[in-house]
């Protein structure tokens, strides 16, 4: 059994033209004879949410670091550390 939307589907191209050319969903639904609840923002709905649906998620495992990041990530907790005892030392004093 096809889908309802079908008949809407096929005019999708012309829909958009229209759309780009500044005309209103009401419009549209007048000028080519579509009837129901909101058949052209319906169907617009139902495009958007297949384009979304086709963009995978970001998951797993991330990106691997290279040598120079692990690097820079190893100095700057270095000189973190080194502060932060610093810190410490200074406070314990007083």
């Amino acid at each position: 059994m096809p889908k309802k939307y079908q008949h809407t589907l096929k005019l999708l191209p012309q829909i958009k033209e229209m759309i780009s050319k500044g005309m209103s969903h009401r419009e549209i639904e007048n000028a080519l004879g579509l009837v129901g609840d909101r058949p052209v923002h319906n169907l617009l709905k139902r495009e958007r949410k297949k384009e979304i649906q086709g963009v995978p998620k970001q998951r797993g495992r991330k990106p691997a670091k290279t040598l120079q990041e692990y690097k820079y990530e190893n100095k700057r907790l270095k000189m973190e550390n080194e502060l932060l005892r610093d810190f410490l030392s200074l406070t314990e004093r007083k």
